[in-house]
């Protein structure tokens, strides 16, 4: 179903709110990620809380992809393990950018991937997948979305986004749904390569206006007012003490 518009940022308008953010208001980037990470972190638990998973699929798998989502990811995943949700990390290629070793670091006790069985060449593909569906009660997508274009994301994030699109399991997407080339902030995305998730957050700095998943949330209730009014961000109502709000 699709879920009430919101006026949203172009790429130029989101990237110098952003600038303000660290400039102006003297934000600092691990700051940012932390708390759009918590809020992202909140809302996979208000559609996935823990006595609704399966004892048999309780595991979350996060895939983290380089760039900023993949920092995205990470710190989502630490705060779900702080909520004590079982995790595991599919992150492939690690970055050298300071923020992003610093991150892995606080994860050491959250299980890494070195492969995701569905990678292995194999006729059988929809039993690798099953091998999934089976193991994870729901997967976490932060593998790169517009702003990498397709043909950068590499190696495993391939085939991982390839195939990721055959599972059962839910399916949530931090930011932007990965793989997405075609993806509008305005209209959603109707690309044939990427992920269709269940459920989306998007960050308050590009906010999808339009999206026909399950549910959608907006994360932002810490950007100050003056910033919002410049930017005519109307960010929805937040109830009491809620980082997320539902569309």
């Amino acid at each position: 179903m699709h879920h009430p518009s919101l006026p949203t940022l172009s790429p130029s308008a989101a990237a110098a709110l952003e600038r303000e953010l660290l400039e102006d208001y003297r934000f600092g980037r691990q700051q940012l990620v932390e708390l759009c990470c918590r809020a992202s972190a909140v809302a996979v638990t208000k559609v996935f809380p823990l006595p609704a998973l399966s004892r048999k699929q309780r595991t979350v798998l996060v895939l983290c992809g380089l760039e900023q989502k993949g920092v995205v990811g990470l710190v989502c995943a630490r705060h779900l393990r702080v909520f004590e949700y079982e995790l595991t990390i599919f992150y492939p290629t690690r970055s050298l950018d300071p923020l992003h070793r610093d991150v892995t670091t606080q994860c050491e006790d959250i299980p890494f991937l070195s492969y995701l069985p569905i990678e292995v060449s194999d006729p059988w593909q929809l039993r690798q997948v099953q091998l999934v569906n089976d193991a994870y009660g729901l997967v976490v997508d932060a593998v790169p979305g517009p702003g990498v274009e397709p043909c950068e994301v590499r190696g495993p994030c391939v085939h991982t986004l390839t195939t990721f699109k055959l599972l059962s399991i839910p399916l949530v997407s931090l930011d932007i749904p990965s793989g997405m080339p075609g993806w509008d902030t305005e209209t959603g995305g109707d690309s044939e390569d990427g992920l269709r998730p269940d459920v989306l957050v998007s960050l308050a700095k590009r906010c999808a206006g339009r999206f026909s998943g399950r549910h959608h949330f907006v994360a932002g209730r810490f950007v100050p007012d003056d910033v919002r009014r410049k930017f005519a961000l109307r960010l929805p109502g937040y109830t009491g003490s809620d980082c997320v709000a539902a569309l």
